[in-house]
């Protein structure tokens, strides 16, 4: 889940470089970029997995 909102941010940060839309100072392309590259590290570290290391024992 976080791997796809990364991809959402680093398209949305392509769009905004790209189309050379101007924003303001807080959703520039580079801090979108930035908000993707910590979404992505979030997800490769683990934080948000649905796998479960508990198991029941009989």
């Amino acid at each position: 889940m976080l791997a796809t909102a990364a991809a959402v941010l680093f398209f949305i940060a392509f769009l905004i470089n790209a189309a050379d839309i101007s924003t303001n100072d807080v959703f520039t392309s580079t801090n979108v970029m930035l908000l993707g590259l910590t979404v992505l590290a979030l997800h490769l570290a683990g934080v948000g997995t649905s796998w479960a290391a508990r198991r029941r024992r009989r």
